[in-house]
């Protein structure tokens, strides 16, 4: 998956990462969110299953959002490790892309950076 539509689609069967995540829209806005995953669903089937999840452009998301899905991830998998106990890859260029705040300070942005 990927951060930005674009990048989605440039990988086979990419989905952006609030799709395939199903997470909020202001997950910047709330650093306790969580996916919105039932835990009998069959996204979360997938997602106890996996043993990688490769996310590509992640320094276009905000760190929210990682935190979410580390939270949604070891609630899943009833475990307290890192992400459940899957290994997270993440991908992007630090140097070209941060997240995207509306009416944000320059410490606004760095703060949402992973």
């Amino acid at each position: 998956m990927a951060s930005s539509d674009i990048a989605a689609t440039l990988l086979d069967g990419g989905r952006t990462a609030h799709s395939a995540f199903k997470l909020p829209l202001d997950v910047h806005k709330n650093p306790n969110a969580m996916c919105n995953i039932k835990k009998r669903s069959g996204m979360a089937t997938v997602l106890q299953k996996s043993l990688i999840i490769i996310w590509d452009e992640c320094t276009m998301a905000h760190k929210h959002s990682l935190e979410a899905l580390n939270r949604t991830l070891q609630d899943l998998n009833s475990n307290d490790r890192l992400f459940g106990g899957a290994i997270l890859l993440v991908s992007g260029d630090f140097w070209q892309t941060l997240p995207v705040i509306p009416r944000s300070t320059f410490a606004d942005e760095i703060n949402a950076c992973l």
